[in-house]
């Protein structure tokens, strides 16, 4: 098997089935060998019998509470046979072409341990989906009225790598975890995501990981997928928003178990790297 798509679902069966679809759509006539797997949290009785019959080709592992992001990913990888790992959302929409581009340039340069293409919005706007890693006063920035003071702004420009042309490969810290490429063997090297993230920073924090075992991650703009991108976590009442959406809460929580876990002093990963190659 040379490809696996995990897709990890959560009470969304239009935008599953769309998802599903353009898989289907954009990979008939590729000579490759694939498998789509589906790894439904809150599972819906309705949402086995519909796949069943619209995506017979799609497996399915539905769980009857919500498991969290980062333990849908792991149970894909786990019953997956694929040389390389697609991981999307459900709100993702695939393009042609994109996931050939992707394999190809993942098979030739070794040093890339992840990749993610160039996400665009329904409405044709590129969605900035490469950063730095976060800074504890990010987290402030991006959360409250200060981020639009100046050295609020100055900061998240720093963040959202604002000055990088958005059609141009680059190597950022982190790429959005909506849609990511990888292999079988960097998985092995590196190791699963971290379950102990609920939802938000796995990716983070598994890029992270990724340059520390020496694999870079790269932004890939020739390859482009459609995102139905909400931000869930953020309803624009700044401080108000912790008491009022859980998703907040589960931000706030999953950013404190990366600081915790990774320190609280901001390393590129490039410098990661380069701490992993004098350390062997």
């Amino acid at each position: 098997m040379t490809l696996s798509i995990i897709v990890v679902h959560y009470k969304n069966i239009e935008l599953l089935k769309l998802c599903l679809k353009s898989i289907r759509d954009c990979l008939a006539g590729e000579d490759l060998d694939y498998e789509t797997l589906v790894v439904d949290s809150c599972a819906q009785p309705e949402t086995e019998p519909i796949l069943s019959e619209e995506f017979p080709e799609a497996k399915y592992f539905p769980f009857k509470k919500n498991v969290g992001y980062a333990v849908g990913v792991n149970c894909g990888i786990k019953n997956s046979s694929g040389q390389y790992v697609l991981i999307l959302n459900p709100d993702i929409v695939m393009t042609k072409e994109a996931v050939p581009k992707m394999l190809d340039y993942l098979r030739q340069h070794p040093e890339v341990g992840i990749l993610g293409p160039r996400l665009l919005g329904f409405n044709g706007q590129i969605q900035n989906s490469r950063f730095r890693f976060y800074r504890p006063w990010t987290i402030i920035y991006r959360r409250t009225f200060l981020g639009k003071t100046r050295q609020g702004k100055r900061e998240l420009s720093h963040f959202n790598l604002s000055h990088l042309n958005p059609v141009e490969h680059a190597y950022p810290d982190w790429i959005m975890g909506s849609a990511i490429l990888t292999s079988r063997s960097a998985i092995e090297k590196v190791g699963l995501m971290d379950e102990r993230f609920f939802l938000y920073f796995e990716d983070v924090d598994w890029a992270r990981r990724f340059w520390e075992n020496g694999l870079k991650v790269l932004y890939f703009p020739e390859a482009v997928m459609l995102h139905y991108h909400q931000r869930s976590s953020k309803a624009g009442f700044d401080f108000l928003d912790f008491f009022l959406r859980r998703e907040t809460r589960w931000h706030i929580a999953s950013a404190l178990k990366y600081f915790f876990k990774h320190g609280w002093r901001y390393k590129s990963g490039e410098e990661l790297q380069r701490q992993y190659e004098q350390s062997i």
